[in-house]
């Protein structure tokens, strides 16, 4: 039997032609898609489901992913302000040391996760300190994550060395391999913060897990010249050099370019997760983006953590995405709406070697889907939905978000977690949080 119908709906799948039904739905049984379709054809499957739900007057779409976050910083949002990226970091990592533990990297990835799902975000490749913690909230609220291992040459928050890094990656992947909602991950810092060797250790640990690697790169021109002080060589050029680039690699940021490290992302199959909001309010600079795309690199979209972004918005990433480069490159068909939208969809999907489960709505697929209300001011007239959604939708307008199938957002409210009890445990923390960088 159908466990679940959704029609009346304006369908954007983003699957692989741009499928856009103008009414249409779902049909999803254990958890996955069984059908997409207009409404007449899923008449059949609607009179014998458990569930039906009318989609009028909202657009029906894959949940969206995002693929460079820090959602346990959600504690720490505004406290560091103003502040190029290198001079910034050292005050996090202040506030950071002082503050995180298991506990509290738990309540501040709720946190975060519930408000990326609020906005409908239902997968999130998530970089932060205690990875197990961070899976246990993505199931707190009703999401997939994608973490793991984290690799800092320095004690950092754990007070590990590289031999506790390496054991704990291990413990991580025993624990999570086999988890239809975790993609494990292996996630050093950066090429400033972790050795050659240790992200060639950290890359070997990942590939014989058939595990993914994710690192921040280039963000910065502060952080090319002391990589390419150190060892003669920019930094997508060391990474390139140490083996670590492949089609199972994200590299977060990718601001600071040249042609051929453009090609070197090309010729390896590396993903550069844009994350525009946090490049714009640190500093960074504008990520070659048109050109990436036009090389045929995969480039997918973050939101980077709340810390240095404010939020965890997707949909003011996408519309930056969309429209930053425009006036950059002085060409308004820099970025088209078909790509943009790809970056946070099927690009990201791909990119978490997921492709087959999530990332478009399609047959066979996990039914990850959200419904965005398009009976507001701001949405009508819509001539085009893929049009409305890169430019005019807001995270406001998510109403209801399925997780394979399950109804994890429901007019705007979680439904496995009541999130007053974690809005009141931050505010217990703030005076401790405030305190730690005085």
């Amino acid at each position: 039997m159908t466990d679940l119908v959704i029609r009346n709906a304006t369908v954007v799948t983003c699957d692989p032609a741009g499928t856009v039904i103008a009414d249409g739905g779902v049909a999803v049984r254990d958890g996955r898609i069984e059908q997409v379709a207009a409404s007449v054809e899923l008449e059949a499957a609607a009179a014998g489901a458990r569930r039906l739900v009318d989609g009028k007057g909202h657009i029906l779409m894959p949940g969206l992913i995002n693929t460079h976050c820090h959602a346990g910083d959600s504690l720490f949002r505004g406290l560091v302000e103003d502040l190029p990226l290198e001079p910034w970091l050292q005050t996090v990592w202040k506030a950071e040391g002082a503050i995180l533990n298991p506990e509290t990297c738990y309540l501040g990835s709720v946190l975060g996760f519930a408000e990326l799902l609020l906005s409908g975000v239902t997968t999130v490749m998530d970089m932060f300190w205690y990875p197990e913690e961070t899976v246990r909230a993505a199931r707190t609220v009703g999401m997939r994550v994608s973490t793991g291992g984290i690799f800092f040459d320095p004690p950092g928050v754990t007070g590990d060395n590289l031999k506790g890094r390496i054991a704990a990656a291990e413990r991580f992947f025993e624990m999570f391999s086999d988890a239809e909602d975790v993609f494990p991950a292996v996630l050093p810092h950066g090429a400033y913060t972790v050795a050659p060797e240790n992200l060639k250790t950290a890359k070997q640990l990942a590939e014989r897990h058939g595990a993914l690697f994710s690192t921040h790169a280039a963000e910065t021109r502060a952080e090319q010249a002391d990589v390419t002080g150190r060892y003669g060589r920019s930094v997508i050029r060391h990474l390139d050099d140490l083996g670590l680039l492949d089609e199972r690699t994200l590299l977060a940021h990718c601001v600071h370019l040249d042609d051929e490290e453009i090609q070197i992302l090309a010729r390896t199959g590396a993903t550069a997760v844009h994350n525009p909001v946090s490049n714009l309010k640190l500093a960074s600079g504008f990520a070659r983006v048109p050109e990436m795309l036009a090389a045929g690199v995969r480039v997918t979209l973050g939101t980077d953590g709340a810390i240095s972004g404010n939020d965890l918005d997707m949909w003011m990433a996408l519309r930056l995405a969309a429209t930053l480069h425009k006036a950059v490159t002085g060409k308004a068909d820099a970025v088209s709406t078909a790509q943009a939208l790809a970056m946070m969809t099927s690009a990201g999907a791909e990119a978490l070697g997921a492709a087959g489960r999530i990332g478009s709505l399609e047959a066979g697929k996990l039914a990850d889907m959200i419904l965005i209300d398009v009976k507001r001011p701001h949405a009508v007239p819509m001539f085009d939905p893929v049009t409305h959604l890169v430019y005019s939708t807001a995270r406001s307008d998510v109403r209801h978000v399925f997780l394979s199938g399950e109804q994890v957002v429901r007019d705007g409210a979680l439904t496995r977690h009541a999130i007053g009890q974690t809005i009141e445990a931050v505010e217990r923390l703030k005076p401790r949080i405030a305190a730690s960088i005085a």
